[in-house]
């Protein structure tokens, strides 16, 4: 049964550590992927992780690669029953969405659904002074959602807690792309409400082509680097900078023509009927989104697992006749040039994908550290 961890000295922020270091917030990053929302935490400068779990060994791995703190790789549900919770002051991540997601078909009984719960006694252990809940936006209408707020009333599990949740697009702090999602923040009875960060792109936001300053519209090669690398038993390739990701695809020659028929912030309704796949020419309505180019001078569209596949959404490049790249994706999240990188192709797009994208994080961390005294 999971316990609470006697080693885990936490220390007030602001205060000398043991080895003479100042101590800062301390994170546990729960369903971490690739590291997207500790990124942004850390970019503050006022954060600090000790514990990261992450069921995937690929993302587990590129986590480790850029983040301090212990990595556990498996389920959460494995980690709470075998491994101590240490005491943190705030607990961050965001759940499997698949089950809530608007894409596809949504299954209420979908038991990814259900990981809150692990969430929830992840923070009866950890006893953070807060947490932070990222997910897509249905998940504000969920039922579970419902249950996740109503263990915060009087006799709960959350009883010490209280709530607010919001649809933040991240856009508006300054990331690359308009990708809206749910955040919810938790504060323990006596602690304070961070608030809701302030807006400071609403209105002038970034765009693809800040985003992609200085990459080239040709890829670079077809396949990453043959390089590969231990870890947790689990022999993986890489490790690979974002610089290293410029991979392009052998499309076929009726894809590249239909690339070539489709203007900037056009889409598969610009082609010409011979150029039309069978399901387009019976079908004139539905998603604008399909087969589109991206616009140079407005934020992407979200960045899903396989942008680059441009049959899956708005993913063309503004001009160059194929789909972004994993690298121009990196770049959307907002991730760093040297982040590193470990997997295979579909499995760093999953990572990126998957992501949240890392100005939105930031902006809420910053939210945080006001909170706890540490910020203007």
């Amino acid at each position: 049964m999971a316990h609470l961890s006697a080693s885990t000295d936490i220390v007030a922020p602001g205060t000398p550590d043991v080895d003479g270091r100042i101590a800062t917030l301390t994170v546990l990053d729960l369903f971490a992927g690739a590291g997207g929302i500790s990124a942004g935490l850390h970019q503050t400068g006022g954060f600090r992780t000790v514990q990261a779990v992450e069921m995937d060994p690929a993302a587990a791995a590129t986590y480790a690669q850029n983040h301090e703190g212990d990595v556990y790789v498996g389920r959460i549900q494995d980690w709470l029953a075998d491994h101590s919770v240490p005491e943190v002051d705030v607990i961050v991540g965001g759940p499997p969405c698949q089950g809530f997601s608007t894409l596809g078909k949504q299954d209420a009984e979908d038991e990814r659904n259900l990981l809150w719960r692990e969430y929830a006694t992840t923070i009866t252990l950890a006893k953070p002074r807060w947490f932070v809940v990222e997910n897509v936006a249905a998940f504000l209408a969920s039922a579970q959602f419902e249950a996740f707020r109503q263990s915060t009333e009087p006799g709960g599990t959350l009883a010490d807690y209280r709530i607010e949740a919001r649809v933040l697009n991240a856009a508006d702090f300054g990331a690359f792309q308009a990708r809206k999602r749910a955040v919810v923040i938790g504060y323990r009875k006596g602690e304070a409400f961070p608030g809701w960060p302030t807006p400071t792109h609403a209105g002038r936001h970034r765009t693809v082509r800040e985003a992609l300053e200085g990459v080239r519209n040709e890829w670079d090669t077809l396949e990453l680097p043959d390089r590969w690398t231990q870890f947790r038993g689990h022999l993986l390739p890489g490790v690979f900078k974002t610089t290293e990701l410029h991979l392009g695809r052998n499309y076929t020659s009726l894809s590249l023509q239909r690339f070539k028929s489709i203007p900037e912030g056009g889409n598969r309704f610009d082609l010409p009927e011979d150029l039309l796949a069978p399901c387009w020419v019976k079908h004139r309505t539905g998603s604008a989104d399909v087969m589109g180019r991206l616009h140079w001078d407005k934020p992407s569209v979200t960045i899903r697992t396989e942008f680059f596949k441009p049959e899956k959404g708005r993913y063309l490049h503004p001009e160059a006749h194929r789909a972004i790249t994993h690298y121009e994706a990196a770049l959307l999240q907002g991730f760093p040039r040297d982040y590193k990188w470990v997997g295979s192709k579909t499995a760093i797009a999953r990572q990126i994908g998957n992501a949240v994208p890392i100005p939105l994080a930031k902006a809420i961390g910053e939210q945080i550290l006001r909170a706890a005294g540490l910020r203007d």
